[in-house]
């Protein structure tokens, strides 16, 4: 008799189950152990995120991406990444993909029939090569569903599922060429070194809602800065601000005021309340210099006080 692992059992159950049936309620509230059901059936270990978020992350570790001279870190601008989290009685997933352009109609139609939706489909950056799309994603339903049906979506890619480590503790690297200390003291907000990247995360002050539930920022929702060292002193920032309809100018303005690239504006979510847009950038200068533009742009949004 052959006897299956935890993990093969799981996967050929997970595979058996219909996927019709992934938008009807669960009856009950998510199983506790549905984080490790996610892990399992994804193959990538999650990390628990603040508001009871499980993100899974999923670096586009085999793109060598150029963009004006700088190669773009995986954790810089081209990680990919699924966030879930209980919504009622079953798991709602959103998430952001990294995919070459040949990717995005097999990604898109293998999600479509799994009953997932695709809320955006777009850049984040100019002048890359090769170039990359960005498709959010959104969904509800049981965790080995939802995961199942993901994987198989991201496998019509060549998004590696295997070997990633959970990310490191905050300030647990050092970054050459990047003075963070001064970067965290400008901004006014604490970031976090991972993989040659200083990333920092700045949350909304107002409650975001969708389908009359809380979303938690750790859902994609909050406004994302992104420093890498681009060589000869200077720094590389991309990222994301999130933002409301009346915020939109002010933020465009302060940018490209203080040499900041806006490469792109749109949504990612459909439904929220309120509504809101997201403004993509870009830019290589000195660290300081490029902090003290993006933290004129912050003090134009009504962003979570620090601390």
């Amino acid at each position: 008799m052959v006897k299956l692992t935890y993990r093969a059992a799981l996967l050929a159950a997970a595979l058996l189950l219909p996927i019709a049936a992934m938008a009807q309620p669960s009856g009950g509230t998510p199983n506790a152990d549905w984080h490790r059901t996610v892990d399992d059936v994804l193959g990538k270990p999650g990390t628990e995120m603040p508001g009871g978020v499980w993100r899974v992350a999923l670096p586009r570790t085999d793109l060598k991406v150029m963009l004006d001279g700088v190669q773009l870190r995986p954790g810089f601008a081209l990680g990919s990444w699924l966030a879930f989290h209980p919504h009622g009685q079953e798991l709602m997933v959103m998430g952001d993909l990294v995919l070459l352009d040949t990717e995005v109609a097999p990604v898109m139609r293998r999600l479509a029939a799994a009953g997932l939706e695709v809320t955006a489909l777009h850049n984040h950056v100019l002048r890359a090569q090769p170039a990359t799309m960005y498709m959010h994603v959104a969904g509800h339903g049981e965790a080995a569903k939802l995961a199942t049906a993901l994987r198989a979506a991201l496998q019509e890619s060549a998004t590696p599922l295997q070997g990633a480590t959970a990310p490191a503790a905050a300030g647990a690297e050092r970054i050459e060429g990047l003075d963070t200390a001064a970067i965290a003291r400008v901004l006014g907000r604490e970031g976090r070194a991972s993989g040659g990247v200083y990333g920092v995360s700045v949350p909304r002050a107002e409650t975001i809602r969708e389908d009359g539930m809380d979303v938690p920022p750790a859902l994609g929702l909050g406004t994302a800065i992104n420093f890498q060292a681009a060589g000869n002193g200077k720094a590389a920032i991309t990222g994301d601000f999130v933002l409301t309809a009346s915020e939109v100018v002010p933020v465009q303005r302060a940018l490209l005021e203080n040499g900041i690239e806006v490469t792109a504006i749109h949504n990612h979510m459909i439904g929220e309340e309120p509504r809101l847009f997201f403004m993509h950038f870009w830019a290589v200068d000195d660290g300081e210099k490029l902090a003290r533009g993006l933290r004129a742009a912050l003090d134009r949004t009504n962003s979570r006080p620090s601390g």
